[in-house]
């Protein structure tokens, strides 16, 4: 039996995973296409659909993140406004180049390779921050970046949520940079602009989540229509996704008011580098017909998602439960 073209088995495999996706992108503030669009890879999926798909995923699940985000009082509009508009002139350049690298027939390579680079590249530093976070001394060296930028004064300055006050055309440098990796990659960015924006500009991280979310339904928007125009986005994948997502977002977004994101922030960051590896996996696995990698690959993606919103759930249940003597407890936020 089939639902949409796809059997029942994979429509619980899209649900199950939009769930999971979700929820970390209720609590972290990051779309989830890092995960969407290399899962997609995984399954076999040509690149520039399983880009358009991530993007049009990114759209449909931000717009439940955002409400509830803004209802929490955690989006700065003005932040999101330049963002938003620096990252849609991005996303026009990274499709461009998408589609001539498909015309060159490298798109495969190059947006696996780039993945790989990319998650593992975040996922370090992520990982490293949060090391590095548990000292006095180390977790203010972090925050000299953010110090050093706001000391730029190149007009105009502008003062967000936080009194935070930045170089507007440092915030749209940043927007543009990231614009063109999503239209690239088929990401929103958000995995990419909530760390600027908190490390870079010194942005609170709950405001850095809010907003992240909001320019990520604007841009995700703009990014899958793009693709849809190309006929490059699987609607029933994105449906499926969607279902489960819309149930997750509304947990992630519960959690961030009960759980201090630092102590879960090497889950994350594990989850990053299983997807940088993951792809390089199935990359192997299939240049070399070695069909165990597939199957690595696939268990590294879905059970990083599995792991980490699994953490964010039971440390939020341990916050509403007075609980950190617990085994799991204990486990989850140390």
């Amino acid at each position: 039996m089939e639902i949409l073209g796809l059997s029942l088995l994979m429509v619980g495999v899209f649900v199950g995973f939009g769930l999971l996706i979700g929820t970390l992108f209720g609590f972290f503030g990051m779309g989830g296409s890092f995960l969407v669009t290399p899962a997609l890879l995984v399954l076999g999926y040509p690149s520039t659909v399983a880009v358009g798909s991530g993007l049009a995923f990114v759209f449909g699940t931000s717009v439940i993140g955002a409400l509830r985000h803004r209802d929490h009082g955690q989006v700065d509009y003005k932040l999101a406004a330049i963002m938003t508009a620096a990252m849609t002139a991005g996303i026009e350049l990274g499709k461009s180049v998408v589609f001539f690298l498909e015309a060159t027939g490298m798109a495969d390579l190059v947006i696996n390779v780039s993945y790989v680079g990319l998650l593992a590249l975040v996922g370090l530093f992520t990982l490293r921050d949060a090391w590095t976070n548990e000292t006095d001394d180390e977790s203010g060296a972090s925050l000299d970046l953010a110090e050093r930028v706001q000391e730029i004064e190149i007009p105009p300055m502008v003062t967000f949520r936080g009194d935070v006050r930045v170089s507007g055309v440092i915030v749209a440098a940043i927007g543009l940079v990231i614009g063109v990796l999503s239209g690239f990659l088929g990401v929103g960015g958000g995995f990419l602009l909530m760390p600027a924006m908190m490390y870079g500009l010194g942005i609170p991280a709950a405001i850095a989540v809010g907003t992240d979310i909001l320019q990520i339904t604007i841009s995700g928007a703009f990014g899958a229509f793009t693709y849809a125009q190309s006929g490059a986005v699987a609607l029933p994948v994105v449906a499926f996704l969607l279902v489960g997502s819309a149930f997750g977002a509304r947990i992630g977004a519960g959690a961030t008011n009960l759980v201090d994101e630092d102590e879960i922030k090497g889950y994350f960051a594990a989850m990053l580098l299983a997807g940088s590896l993951a792809v390089a996996t199935n990359k192997l696995g299939t240049v070399y017909g070695i069909a165990a990698l597939n199957t690595v690959s696939t268990v590294l993606i879905f059970g990083a998602a599995l792991l980490v919103s699994g953490a964010v759930v039971l440390a939020a249940v341990c916050r509403l439960r007075n609980d950190s003597s617990g085994t799991w407890c204990r486990l989850t936020t140390s």
